[in-house]
């Protein structure tokens, strides 16, 4: 499992105000996809998300997503650490993801960009 980098999510109030900040930040330009009601946009190392707080309740449990080569093998590897998958994978936008929370309580979102 080759762990590639993390993202920081940030939650804003509002995204179109908040984009070009981060895009004159991060040097790029935004991503921008919506899921589940929340409007989200990658830029950069960073993830902004926007939108009904019961849903971004469920996502602040979520510390950070970790990039990696291959969910898959990852799905392998947390479990023979014993991480509980929580959900996934599942295809996103980004490619495939999953959910896990490590036996210290944490949890991650692991995503690699093969769908």
């Amino acid at each position: 499992m080759d762990i590639l980098g993390a993202t920081l999510r940030i939650y804003v109030d509002d995204l179109d105000k908040a984009i070009p900040f981060y895009e004159g930040l991060a040097g790029g330009e935004a991503l921008r996809f919506e899921r589940g009601g929340v409007q989200a946009a990658a830029i950069g190392c960073f993830l902004l998300m926007s939108g009904p707080e019961s849903q971004l309740e469920v996502l602040r449990k979520v510390a950070a997503t970790i990039a990696v080569s291959d969910v898959e093998e990852t799905r392998h590897v947390l479990g023979s650490l014993g991480a509980d998958i929580i959900a996934g994978p599942v295809a996103t936008p980004g490619g495939r993801n999953l959910i896990a929370r490590h036996p210290d309580g944490a949890i991650y979102e692991y995503v690699d960009r093969q769908q």
